[in-house]
């Protein structure tokens, strides 16, 4: 019991075993013991002196209430500490009581029983606020010192300085313990709160990771699927328009189109689920190309199939090399969305694209002669229908690499859309 305001670990933790810990340890084991000692030495001077027998009896029968009651408040505060039992703290002050009553009534029958002062100095300290131990420590030392007075008959130096002594040494002891517990009981507390707030920290980083993966998800359906299907929808639509004007061989090519451009959109599904479980492999010097070329290609297929003429072209500048997948698939989506933005919205007659491998970086450039717009009108949200997502999310794109995007453009005056990614020289890029 005496060990009431330790913060309880929980049930199958254990402890911890710094050198506080073990010197706190040892003090108690030490209180427990010397406890046990000075109480059998009380029944054993009560047996071999020339008592009475009622007074033997009633001493015993005191004693065995007293060591059943320690031991009791002793093992509740044991199993609190493992976290097996509730805190007995609110009964803490009842048990010194009761403790301290059995004490008194076993000093009156028998002077020996006053060595048990001692050990119950460490427990008024530990159990009662500073002021009110003291108190109750002075109080002891004088009943002691009645007692052994009214025994004896007589008072004697060493009656006296006996007692007040050991409550001397007693007070001194029982400031370092408790020094010692609240430090033992800060540390704990720190402990658990660092496990808090690594907990907390991590579930927050788990809440980011997901967050991120979201809008990566979101950005490559938007660059791969959407534009796709919007394409589909585009030549869909010039495909009805032919059938209705009576133009089978038009309205069949379109249908071609559609079909080509649905089995593109099949073959992007694929790489997209395919890049979701691929590692960060690196892409073949000149793999690129190729998917630009092949974009550009389809470009001006989905062009004439919705009733106009562009021309794209792909453009490449320096020594073509292997880039990792992330930073060409980045490469490939900012193509395809603002191939599709020229589409939807430019109305332009020419567009190209420039890859370029510069030392330290790869870099795209997207020009078109189209519409053109005014960059400060561009939203900063994605709009309720889920439009006006693609140059934000290409900004975003470009952020988690590290890279840049530049827009120019002006009503009237086209279009260019300028990326840039470093590459990183651990990567043996650069």
């Amino acid at each position: 019991m005496e060990d009431t305001t330790t913060a309880a670990p929980a049930p199958g933790e254990h402890a911890g075993t710094s050198a506080g810990d073990v010197v706190l340890r040892v003090l108690r084991v030490s209180l427990h013991v010397g406890f046990a000692l000075l109480l059998a030495v009380g029944i054993i001077r009560v047996l071999v002196t020339d008592t009475s027998a009622p007074t033997r009896v009633t001493s015993l029968a005191l004693a065995g209430v007293l060591a059943a009651v320690y031991l009791l408040g002793t093992l509740w505060e044991n199993r609190n500490a493992r976290g097996l039992a509730p805190d007995p703290s609110r009964y803490a002050h009842l048990w010194l009581l009761i403790v301290v009553v059995l004490w008194l009534a076993l000093m009156w029958l028998h002077p020996d029983f006053s060595w048990l002062a001692f050990p119950l100095f460490f427990l008024q300290l530990h159990l009662l606020r500073t002021q009110t131990a003291l108190i109750a420590i002075v109080g002891s030392t004088i009943v002691v010192i009645a007692a052994q007075w009214a025994h004896a008959g007589t008072v004697s130096a060493a009656a006296v300085i006996g007692p007040l002594f050991g409550a001397a040494f007693s007070v001194v002891m029982g400031f370092a313990y408790r020094a010692l517990h609240t430090e033992g009981v800060n540390q704990r507390r720190a402990l658990d709160e660092l496990r808090r707030t690594r907990t907390a920290l991590a579930g927050e980083q788990h809440r980011a990771g997901v967050l991120a993966e979201r809008e990566r998800l979101a950005r490559d359906i938007h660059d791969t699927l959407a534009q796709g299907f919007s394409s589909i929808v585009l030549v869909s639509r010039s495909a009805r328009a032919a059938l209705d004007a009576g133009d089978l061989e038009l309205a069949s090519q379109r249908l071609e189109t559609v079909a080509t451009t649905a089995s593109d959109n099949l073959g992007e599904a694929r790489d997209f689920v395919r890049g979701l479980s691929a590692g960060n492999l690196e892409a073949a010097a000149g793999a690129l190309a190729g998917r630009f070329a092949r974009l550009c290609a389809a470009t001006e297929r989905t062009a004439r199939a919705a009733g106009a003429e562009l021309e794209c072209r792909f453009r490449e500048d320096g020594e073509p090399q292997a880039l990792p997948t992330d930073v060409s698939g980045a490469l490939l989506r900012t193509a395809q969305s603002c191939l599709a933005n020229v589409l939807a919205h430019a109305g332009a007659s020419r567009a190209v694209l420039s890859l370029g491998y510069l030392p330290g970086e790869v870099t795209l450039d997207v020009y078109d002669d189209g519409a053109g717009f005014d960059p400060a009108a561009l939203p900063t949200a994605a709009r309720p229908d889920g439009t006006g997502f693609g140059l934000l999310g290409l900004r975003a794109r470009m952020a988690a690499l590290g890279g840049s995007v530049d827009i120019e453009s002006a009503p009237g005056e086209g279009t260019v859309v300028a990326v840039r990614i470093p590459l990183r020289m651990e990567d043996g890029h650069g």
